[in-house]
């Protein structure tokens, strides 16, 4: 024992949890500090949501260009290795996708312009025979009670609730042409130094944070470039059989309703039946209620010909969501942003579980994704 060491001390024993350490150590405690921590990632979610929609003028511009970029970006890497000048490239892409865009909103105007005093005079006539057989129903409907509909649509017309309305126009007009002007340029950058940007954001990870970030963002871009090349495929299938199809009947605007349906196929489940739908009421209105038979028919054979065949060779390997998830999703987005919402929402939706499936490994999910068990179902 040295001369002034001090005496060995005797062996110290833990001390007892207190109350509170032992109030959220038991299974309840744990239940609950799990429910703080899902509140926690809720409210933060929410925040973040919150500011999208705020900001919906900047995020819609900025993720329609990142989901354009992706799509394009193989054309862009193609003449990069074949000597095109970066800048050359990235102009050369940029100018195809405007062209293509506004020689489809060009078509539009022109084909309703040209065809819209015939819709007018097809559209009188429908009218007449809606009212020839709503007087047939068991339902009585005088002509006094369809009069006072069109005074009260006219009333509307001219009243200030209108007016305010068409200002309400004139300001989400201006704010689409803000977004259309802001997604270019953003398109630019994205085409031109896309790679750049996103080392430029990896800079603070470093060994394996690194690596799972390259593999997430290489995957994003994957997913979102297939997604939207895929659908383009089958929608424009669709817009052309379909398109044919009702010129074939006889159904005024055949170009405009093909259009549509090529931009209403971006919104799975819901965008070919609202396409279908519009379809059949313009021929309806046109036409009569047997072409409008024939219309749906030719919807629902395109329709099927899409699902059965398109679809599955496609984008198999690309859409891996469950149909509930794509529903869900779709009325999530237009929720919070309308059509631009409904149409974005998905490919965001299949990007996101692509991430999910690169987590941990060009093949290993995420550890809470991957599959624990053999995954059956039997009825009971």
């Amino acid at each position: 024992m040295p001369l002034f060491g001090s005496p060995a001390s005797p062996t110290s024993r833990p001390e007892p949890p207190s109350d509170l350490a032992r109030k959220w150590s038991d299974s309840f405690g744990g239940i609950a500090t799990r429910c703080l921590q899902v509140i926690i990632v809720l409210v933060i979610a929410i925040g973040v949501v919150y500011a999208a929609a705020t900001l919906s003028v900047v995020t819609i511009p900025v993720l329609l260009a990142l989901i354009i970029a992706s799509a394009m970006h193989p054309v862009v890497s193609w003449l990069r290795r074949h000597k095109v000048p970066s800048v050359l490239a990235t102009l050369a892409v940029l100018i195809g996708v405007l062209v293509v865009l506004g020689l489809v909103g060009w078509l539009i105007v022109v084909a309703v312009i040209s065809q819209w005093p015939d819709l007018q005079k097809s559209a009188v006539r429908g009218f007449e025979q809606l009212q020839d057989f709503a007087s047939t129903l068991p339902i009585s409907i005088s002509d006094s009670q369809i009069d006072d509909v069109v005074k009260s649509v006219e009333e509307f017309l001219t009243s200030s609730q209108f007016g305010s309305g068409a200002l309400a126009g004139a300001s989400a007009t201006a704010n689409f042409l803000t977004g259309l002007v802001l997604m270019i340029v953003v398109l630019f950058f994205f085409l031109k130094d896309g790679p750049k940007i996103w080392e430029f954001l990896l800079r603070p990870f470093s060994g394996e944070r690194y690596a799972r970030a390259r593999r997430v963002g290489d995957r994003v871009v994957q997913t979102l470039g297939g997604y939207v090349r895929g659908t383009a495929t089958v929608a424009a299938v669709d817009a052309i059989g379909i398109g044919v199809g009702i010129a074939i009947v006889g159904v005024p605007l055949a170009l405009p309703l093909a259009v549509v349906v090529f931009i209403t196929a971006f919104i799975p489940i819901v965008g070919a039946t609202a396409a279908g739908i519009l379809a059949a009421l313009v021929a309806l209105v046109a036409l009569g209620p047997v072409q409008a038979l024939v219309v749906v028919g030719i919807v629902v054979l395109v329709n099927q010909l899409e699902g059965n065949l398109l679809q599955p060779v496609l984008m198999g390997k690309t859409l891996k969501l469950h149909g509930l998830v794509i529903l869900i999703g779709l009325t999530a987005g237009t929720v919070l942003a309308g059509i631009t919402g409904a149409i974005i929402s998905v490919p965001l939706l299949a990007a996101a579980w692509g991430a999910i499936q690169v987590w941990d490994g060009p093949d290993q999910p995420a550890r809470a994704w991957r599959q624990k068990r053999p995954e059956t179902a039997e009825a009971r």
